[in-house]
């Protein structure tokens, strides 16, 4: 083994290596001191037996696998990626409020024999037109009622001529006509009970049937 730094150094020199090639060779270290005898390839120089030959300069440091697999610190194995952290859970969005079925019903009452408003059929109807302003519409539903006197075929007509009455209002008020649907049920459906306006036709009996002269209107629609 050589152990002269001076007769290292010189054998270096005598192999023609440059500054530059030393640092790129194995057992040199970054100051540039020559840790193995390099021969003139490049290589680090070997005895008959395939033992490396180091200089007077080497250290345990200076160790390379070629030479000394014991010493060369071995590389820590690549720590496993670490696992990526979820990510963060989006923020729930803020529930939409449900919408709220609204239903608002209201009566127009009518004179006898008579598709016209009354005034007090219109003042309910001005109160459900402002109503409305405050959900979103989905229909009005006007459904024309009729008293027992009178034909069914001309109840009928006199109802849905009631109900396109309260239609014919509301769309004067701002509401769209294809949102407000109208029918008539004639006589069939009376509010008034069977017993309560007996007799034949007199004022008295026809003021006990003026419930049954009516519209009744139901609007449906969602409030936020």
């Amino acid at each position: 083994m050589i152990t002269s730094a001076k007769h290292s150094l010189l054998l270096a020199t005598l192999l023609g290596l440059s500054a530059a090639a030393l640092a790129q060779t194995p057992g040199i270290d970054m100051t540039g001191t020559v840790g193995y005898v390099i021969d003139q390839r490049g290589y680090v120089a070997k005895s008959g037996t395939g033992l490396c030959w180091r200089t007077g300069y080497w250290t345990p440091a200076m160790a390379i696998e070629e030479c000394d697999p014991d010493l060369v610190k071995k590389a820590a194995p690549a720590a496993a990626p670490a696992a990526a952290a979820p990510a963060a859970a989006a923020p729930a969005a803020a529930p939409k409020p449900a919408a709220q079925k609204v239903t608002l019903a209201a009566d127009a009452l009518f004179d006898f024999n008579k598709a016209d408003l009354r005034s007090e059929g219109k003042a309910k109807l001005d109160k459900l037109a402002g109503d409305i302003k405050g959900i979103k519409l989905e229909v009005i539903i006007a459904v024309g009622h009729a008293d027992r006197f009178g034909t069914d075929a001309y109840n009928q007509k006199l109802s849905e001529k009631r109900a396109e009455a309260v239609k014919a209002y509301l769309v004067s008020k701002g509401v769209e006509p294809n949102r407000v649907y109208t029918e008539g049920k004639g006589e069939k459906q009376p509010v008034t009970k069977a017993d309560q306006c007996k007799g034949p036709k007199s004022k008295k009996v026809i003021d006990c049937l003026q419930p049954d002269r009516r519209v009744e209107i139901e609007v449906i629609g969602t409030k936020q």
